[in-house]
């Protein structure tokens, strides 16, 4: 179903792209805001931005001392170096209002691998990988969108560091999230923002230019509904034609909203994606 309904979306995009004189025309905020809207509402990210597991705050909790080291050395890597444990088949999300949820977990191995900068563990030969001599099944606090709750989580414990490294459990690409349930993407345009007041929300985003002299005018575009704000820009430019290798700018401004926000999600029009989603740590509980 959810293959299906990504199908409609880039049939939606191709049509758009076609004009009536069937030439190719670029899109415009208004059709990235509704392809954005579309996009949350059929294919499900709503329903999981609403009643899912969505995280605000890291996977990972550890001692400072221990993202001290971490921090430290500019190579390292995380390495098996005893046994593991048997991965239970699942596990309970439970919030603190009361309500649960029945989720698949990874095992400790693939929680190791969430820890890496690198795609694959190393080798426990290797002296600069930091060494996992065991694993336990465990609970661990966590902010999500939903509340503060208990999730399952795995505490692994290693040779030489200080502290072990709690990380949370929950299978999460079994399980389903918001950039799932999104698919494909753009990168953003908007990047953050900041709630002013109930209808006011102070902006940033990023835009490219061609030159360095080049000082383009940057519009910034909102579309209300009922359940979602969608921010976007619309860049113009005072000199320079045709494609460039682009520089990378950024900037903000202040938007007024005709509807209080509320509880609305703030989306991105060209990612499709709640703006807070773009940075670690990413959306306010409640």
């Amino acid at each position: 179903m959810l293959r299906l309904l990504r199908l409609l979306v880039t049939l939606l995009t191709v049509t758009v792209l076609v004009g009536g004189d069937h030439l190719p025309r670029r899109l415009t905020f208004d059709d990235y805001a509704a392809r954005a809207v579309w996009t949350w509402q059929a294919g499900g990210a709503a329903e999981i931005w609403r009643n899912g597991f969505v995280p605000t705050e890291d996977l990972s909790q550890m001692r400072q001392d221990v993202e001290k080291q971490i921090s430290s050395d500019e190579e390292y890597g995380f390495a098996v170096a005893g046994p593991l444990p048997v991965t239970p088949k699942e596990a309970r999300i439970r919030w603190d209002d009361g309500s649960t949820m029945r989720v698949p977990v990874i095992g400790a191995r693939q929680a190791l691998i969430a820890l890496s900068p690198f795609e694959m563990e190393a080798s426990a030969q290797d002296d600069r990988a930091y060494k996992m001599t065991a694993a336990t099944f465990t609970t661990m606090r966590l902010r999500t969108l939903r509340g503060m709750a208990t999730v399952p989580a795995w505490r692994l414990s290693f040779s030489n560091l200080p502290g072990p490294i709690d990380h949370v459990a929950v299978d999460r690409a079994t399980l389903g999230t918001v950039e799932d349930a999104v698919g494909d993407h753009l990168a953003p345009d908007v990047r953050g923002f900041e709630v002013l007041d109930e209808r006011t929300l102070r902006v940033s985003y990023d835009y490219g230019v061609c030159d360095s002299r080049e000082t383009p005018t940057v519009h910034l575009r909102t579309d209300e509904r009922p359940d979602v704000v969608v921010l976007g820009i619309k860049v113009r430019k005072r000199i320079g034609n045709g494609l460039c290798a682009g520089v990378g700018a950024s900037g903000e401004g202040v938007v007024r909203l005709q509807e209080p926000l509320g509880s609305r999600v703030v989306l991105d029009a060209k990612s499709q994606l709640p703006i807070c989603l773009h940075w670690p740590g990413p959306c306010r509980a409640g």
